[in-house]
Parts: C-alpha cells; structure tokens; sequence
C-alpha cells in the first residue's frame, strides 16, 4: 500500500489528520511559505498523536542556505522536538550553489538521535540529483521528498522513476508537489514511488468573509486537509 503523508500548520488542521489513515503527519507553521519550524506549543499538542508526526526544522522562509546562526536554530527546535516526543524530523540544508550541505546536514543528523529523517525538498533544487541523492543515503536520511526536481510531481515523472530505481530500496521515494486523486494513481504506477506528500486542501485558505482582522493585514486562517480529499486519493491508489 502507497504511504500518505499530509502536511498541516494548525490545531485544526492536526486534528483532521490524525483521524485518517495516514502514515506521517509533517507538522510545519506558514505552509504558504513552504512551511516553517512549528512552535514548541504545536509539538507538545501533536505528541500524543495516533498517527507519527515529523516536524518541519526550517527557522524561515527563502532559500536553504542557512548561517551559523540560524543552524544554532535548527539544533535547538529539533531538540525541542525530541523533548516532545515526535517521531521524526523533516529538513535539509544547501551550500551556495544548491548541492546539500553535507556538513550541515550530518551536524544536524547527529542532533536527531533516534528521529526518523526525512530530505525536505531543497534537493529540488540541486544540480545533480543522483549525487544528493547518494549524498542523503550517506547521511542516513529515511525518505527523500521530492517533485522530481520539476515544478511538480507530474512533472518530475522520469527523474522521480530514475531516483526510485537508483535508490534501490535504501531509502524511500516520497513524490510531493501537485499530488491529487486524479494523478496519484498514474504518479505511482509510472514512477514506483513508496510514498505521496500533500496538504490535500480544497483551498489555501478558509473562505471566511472580509473582516477587519484580514483589513489590518492580520492574516487569514489555513484551510485544513480535506477528509474527502484524502479518501478520494486513497480509493484512486486501491480501488
């Protein structure tokens, strides 16, 4: 059976998710951004959940080249995960010319401990994908998520069937960027990708009116994961 994973940023958001038959939840904050790390206080909440909840180690949005300042972050936000229990952490982490910082990435590997590991999309964004690819198997890392180096998964077909058939089963292909239940089955089938990533929102945001909270540049809420969404793509890869 192909692993499901949804990304969700709010309590409401978690909630829906863990009622579904998922394999991974990836706990981030800003999804409009990519997602960034969530707050210790979305950790705590999310600790106790049936479902295994990664959490996003990334201090802002942007580009992955971060300072030695902002990995000081990132060490400290994954030992807040830790402290709370998750099951794994999602990050990743470039050099200049976008090949992963390899150095970086091993600092922050050590600081996981016993954390499940997941690439986050920076390889996206590499020059070479088969050598990051080595790169992340050498790291240790559990799964790669990844559109394929395209704009989206579909896309990314034949370089994600590529790294499916370089990896040779050390570790896990998870195509994310466009998933849907229109394309899930053929994504799957055409690429032999273990895992599919998504928010699976009707919508990036919930359709409440104009209000004066939004009128002052306040923001507006995340629109959570669809249920019907999620079993709609789960009826197109097991029918």
């Amino acid at each position: 059976m192909t692993e499901l994973e949804v990304c969700v940023d709010t309590a409401e958001a978690l909630a829906i998710a863990q009622a579904e038959t998922l394999a991974r939840i990836e706990l981030c904050s800003a999804l409009d951004l990519g997602g960034l790390t969530p707050s210790v206080g979305m950790m705590q909440l999310a600790a106790d959940s049936p479902v295994p909840v990664y959490a996003m180690i990334r201090p802002r949005g942007g580009s992955f080249v971060f300072t030695d300042q902002e990995e000081k972050i990132m060490l400290a936000d994954i030992q807040a995960a830790r402290t709370a229990g998750l099951a794994g952490i999602v990050l990743g982490a470039s050099q200049p010319d976008n090949r992963l910082n390899a150095d970086m990435l091993q600092r922050l590997s050590a600081a996981c401990g016993p954390l499940q590991r997941t690439l986050h999309r920076a390889f996206d964004l590499v020059p070479d994908p088969f050598e990051a690819l080595e790169t992340a198997i050498a790291l240790g890392f559990d799964r790669i998520l990844t559109s394929g180096c395209a704009l989206d998964a579909v896309s990314g077909i034949p370089v994600l069937k590529a790294l499916v058939h370089e990896a040779k089963g050390r570790l896990s292909i998870m195509a994310g960027s466009g998933v849907t239940h229109a394309n899930a089955e053929m994504i799957v089938r055409q690429t032999g990708v273990q895992a599919l990533h998504g928010s699976f929102r009707t919508s990036s945001r919930h359709s409440f009116p104009q209000n004066m909270t939004t009128r002052m540049g306040f923001g507006s809420i995340s629109a959570p994961p669809s249920p019907e969404m999620i079993q709609d793509l789960r009826t197109a890869l097991d029918p």
